[in-house]
């Protein structure tokens, strides 16, 4: 005869002596005595008519109908508290929101796309961390994280549950301290030594590619996944670096630095990447809703004249 209903909480307790690999580390985690939680396994042994646990050492461990009914629990409980994460959202007086970056992305652009999330209204707890694309991405799988910013989207057809969506878009400069180069851009990189970004981010590979595209073979001093250090390095290293040329005014006057060249079709991309349970997370909603065009515009770069012997890509 089918069983016609489950106690939910018999499933909860032997949930948790899974995850803690024994009774005594469920009963500390629930509060509750043992002989409580092995009365609550007995009885869910009983309405499922087999043994869920068989002995390790000092530990338990599931049996084979253990692993099978863990795998469902597992899936059920992490699903509930979702759900209470999302009815609870705009419940909560300050709302923990943890944003993961790509290194590889400049920290000004990103700086004011998460300004987006924290309106001044809200009581939004910001927390974010650095890394690379790949491991943000892995953080964010495991509900480590509540959102990405990075500079590639994610395959939803690869990553059940995880969606993308494209904020914007800029082209890129060159940069480099005195003595500027003698030749026009893009021959100067030929000539002197190049920084870029890490190969493993989207823009370092299209870079790569837009270098054998114009057949050239620079000399790369270095490739950098995190944007800030690859600028600091090359302004004091005598060679020429990559960044947004959103910022060229900006970075000639306070880096003292002189932009060689600037590549309109390579872009750095900016993409925002969540989990389906943070749709209806009101930073989330913001960001994804907000018209960044002007912020990737370009209107909003003021370049300086151009050195004589400067070109365009």
């Amino acid at each position: 005869m089918r069983m016609s209903h489950l106690n939910f909480n018999h499933l909860y307790y032997f949930w948790h002596v899974c995850k803690a690999g024994s009774v005594s580390g469920a009963a500390d985690a629930l509060f509750l005595t043992p002989q409580t939680i092995t009365g609550q396994i007995k009885a869910l042994e009983e309405r499922l008519d087999g043994k869920l646990f068989k002995r390790q050492g000092r530990g338990l461990v599931p049996s084979e109908l253990g692993q099978l009914v863990f795998r469902y629990a597992d899936k059920m409980f992490m699903l509930s508290q979702e759900m209470l994460d999302i009815v609870n959202y705009r419940k909560e007086s300050s709302l923990l929101f943890d944003v993961g970056v790509a290194d590889a992305l400049s920290k000004r652009l990103v700086s004011r796309v998460l300004e987006t999330a924290v309106a001044e209204e809200g009581q939004i707890h910001l927390r974010c961390y650095e890394s690379t694309h790949e491991l943000l991405l892995e953080q964010l799988s495991q509900h480590k994280l509540d959102m990405i910013l990075s500079d590639c989207p994610v395959d939803s057809s690869q990553q059940a549950g995880l969606f993308s969506v494209k904020l914007g878009e800029c082209a890129v400069g060159f940069y480099c301290g005195a003595p500027l180069p003698e030749q026009p851009f893009p021959e100067c990189l030929r000539h002197r030594k190049l920084l870029i970004p890490g190969r493993r981010s989207m823009l370092g590979r299209t870079l790569l590619n837009w270098f054998s595209s114009q057949g050239i073979q620079p000399e790369i001093l270095g490739e950098f996944d995190d944007a800030a250090l690859m600028a600091a390095f090359g302004q004091h290293n005598n060679a020429i670096f990559v960044a947004p040329a959103l910022y060229a005014a900006e970075m000639q006057g306070l880096m003292r630095v002189h932009q060689v060249g600037q590549v309109d079709s390579v872009k750095e991309k900016y993409y925002v990447i969540f989990a389906e349970r943070m749709i209806q997370h009101p930073a989330v909603q913001r960001i994804c809703h907000t018209d960044f065009s002007g912020l990737f515009s370009a209107q909003e770069i003021q370049r300086e004249p151009m050195a004589e012997g400067k070109s365009q890509a």
